[in-house]
């Protein structure tokens, strides 16, 4: 057996030990992920209904589906406060605003990332949030040595559930751009959302879209002309913030993004329309507590 044929038996060898051991890492990494094997919590399910009006929107079946994606996130996702408390109210903000873009597709799974860090405020591009600097980035999704790993300010993350007409949310921005990574680039263009035949369409929509914010005649937030992947993101907060005036004011716009993510917005009913619970009154859990004895203790603060 002469040298060539022993370096060929080698490099084969290796290479075969290659594939062995990716194809175990792939087992071992799908054996990891986890799936809930408990009920959704009352108290959860209390504060859903109160903060976030996605999941008020939804049917029975529908809310299932939701608290169940929102359980699976949670235990493959932590969520970790740096100078900060996280309060359970945080981490169910945080799920609900990585489920409710993927919600119209049953088998999605967050693979990307493994970890959110929440902010107390504002930082900056040295992710410093405190002194004397500049700091205007509301969040970040993270790249080489911070893969895998988003910033967020809980600031801005509590203000995207709290205020329901600026069509904005820091929280669903990010994780849009987290879903737009997925295909490898953060680019725009949702390639495992996006069906091949509306990728001219959406880059002509977002291309002239953006012509118009530039000449000031649009109504998205000016932030969207930064670039394509920006784009993606704003129009996507207005998309799940604003979805009847999108549709009214930009309907080739609502229509593709209907089509993307799988969702008929408009058709949801995001308005407040819940009796105000007071804090002696009875738990809307049906515990027999009072409300501040049980799910109330979840809330950071009440709506009125």
């Amino acid at each position: 057996m002469n040298i060539e044929t022993i370096q060929i038996i080698i490099v084969v060898f290796v290479f075969c030990i290659l594939i062995l051991g990716l194809r175990s890492y792939r087992k071992a990494a799908h054996q990891k992920w986890k799936t809930p094997s408990e009920p959704f919590p009352k108290e959860w399910k209390s504060f859903l209904e109160q903060e976030v009006l996605f999941y008020d929107s939804l049917n029975e079946e529908e809310q299932r589906r939701f608290e169940y994606k929102v359980q699976e996130f949670l235990l493959n996702c932590r969520i970790t406060g740096v100078k900060t408390d996280v309060e359970l109210s945080d981490k169910l903000l945080v799920a609900s605003s990585a489920i409710i873009p993927i919600f119209g597709f049953d088998s999605w799974k967050y693979t990307n990332i493994r970890e959110v860090l929440l902010y107390p405020r504002m930082f900056n591009e040295n992710f410093e949030f405190e002194g004397d600097s500049e700091r205007r980035i509301l969040g970040m999704v993270g790249n080489q040595s911070m893969e895998g790993i988003m910033i967020l300010s809980k600031e801005a993350l509590r203000l995207g559930f709290k205020n329901e007409s600026d069509k904005q949310n820091t929280a669903i921005h990010e994780f849009v751009h987290l879903i737009d990574k997925s295909d490898g680039q953060i680019d725009g263009l949702p390639k495992l959302l996006m069906e091949r035949q509306y990728a001219i369409p959406w880059i002509d929509s977002m291309n002239k879209e953006i012509d118009r914010i530039y000449a000031g005649k649009s109504d998205v937030n000016p932030y969207g002309a930064t670039n394509k992947a920006e784009f993606f993101s704003v129009i996507s907060e207005y998309f799940f913030e604003r979805p009847k005036l999108l549709e009214e004011k930009h309907p080739e716009l609502y229509a593709l993004l209907e089509k993307i993510f799988n969702q008929k917005m408009a058709d949801r009913k995001l308005v407040k329309n819940r009796p105000v619970i007071g804090r002696n009154d009875p738990c809307v859990c049906d515990s027999g507590e009072k409300f501040k004895h049980c799910c109330g203790n979840v809330h950071y603060a009440k709506r009125k």
